[in-house]
């Protein structure tokens, strides 16, 4: 009980936000509602089907190009059909790559992720006419729901209805993600990460529900990098290199990944930590580090284990539901 109503809080607030809060800070909220996007799916992965991926900045960096591309390029600028475009694509190259990884397991699978993920990030900066290059591509203002708000400067745009737009979107990615791990598909998953030679026996096909959960993670990662576009109005190839694979499996780490709402409250905390960090330290990054595995250290199932340490409850996550 105590998780819902904090979870109807944080709702509140984040729907208060741009009423009650600076609007530098209400400008941090978008990137931390996109990495939310690609944190629900990572987590289907590694979470609820026990694999780590090393390379899913290969899903964000292809649904922030196909973002570019449609905008600068194909003069499309329809949010609703960027998000469309950039699924499919994230969908696609998730199959096709999920055949060869899912076959494996542990290290192998991250390693292998993370290969193909350095294959992506070296075409986006060798195939200049086609990507830019380093200088990576513009990315225009998109339509949200057929309405341009050609009225409203960049940061009114971005503070207004931008905002709701993501935060609607990271509503009903978190109903679906929520959806899938409650329904018959996800216990699957979950007894592949506890026992697949237990799973294999009972008729589960392991590999073919691990490349399910790899597809549709790819779908996650490349829908939330296409919201990263707009607000910045450039992508560049740094979106798709392994660091920024790095980041997204420790702000899983550091929310908990044992908890739904884990990752999402770990993409908060890891964006708003590095921005307050940045802002008083001259070398941010030492310190940064310092902090987040000191964090890691004394809080080895995420800020989520600790709050359920607090309260004394499991927390909301699926398995106490069911």
């Amino acid at each position: 009980m105590t998780g819902r109503l904090l979870l109807a809080a944080a709702a509140a607030a984040l729907l208060a936000a741009p009423l009650a809060v600076p609007t530098y800070q209400v400008l941090l909220l978008l990137p931390f509602m996109a990495y939310g996007v690609v944190l629900l799916g990572l987590n289907l992965l590694f979470g609820y089907t026990g694999l780590v991926s090393f390379g899913h900045a290969l899903f964000i960096g292809v649904g922030a190009y196909a973002s570019a591309v449609l905008t600068s390029q194909l003069g499309i600028r329809h949010l609703e059909i960027i998000l469309a475009v950039a699924a499919v694509a994230g969908g696609l190259v998730a199959a096709v790559i999920g055949l060869v990884c899912v076959r494996y397991v542990k290290i192998y699978f991250g390693m292998l992720t993370l290969a193909f993920g350095m294959v992506f990030y070296t075409f986006l900066v060798k195939f200049y006419r086609l990507t830019g290059g380093d200088e990576g591509m513009r990315v225009l203002r998109p339509l949200l729901l057929g309405h341009d708000f050609a009225g409203l400067g960049k940061t009114a745009y971005l503070a207004g209805p931008y905002y709701y737009y993501s935060l609607a979107l990271l509503a009903l990615a978190a109903l679906a993600m929520w959806r899938i791990i409650g329904s018959p598909f996800g216990l699957c998953l979950r007894t592949i990460r506890d026992n697949p030679l237990k799973a294999e026996a009972l008729g589960i096909g392991v590999t073919r529900y691990r490349w399910y959960a790899f597809v549709i993670s790819g779908v996650y990662g490349a829908v939330g990098g296409a919201l990263l576009g707009p607000p910045t109005g450039n992508v560049d190839p740094t979106l798709a290199y392994w660091t920024q694979s790095g980041n997204v499996v420790f702000m899983t780490l550091l929310g908990g990944f044992s908890h739904f709402w884990g990752p999402v409250l770990g993409a908060f905390a890891f964006i708003y930590l590095q921005d307050f960090v940045m802002s008083v330290v001259p070398y941010w990054r030492l310190v940064f580090g310092a902090i987040l595995a000191f964090l890691v250290i004394v809080a080895p199932g995420g800020l989520m284990g600790l709050f359920s340490r607090w309260t004394g409850s499991t927390g909301e996550t699926v398995e106490a539901r069911r």
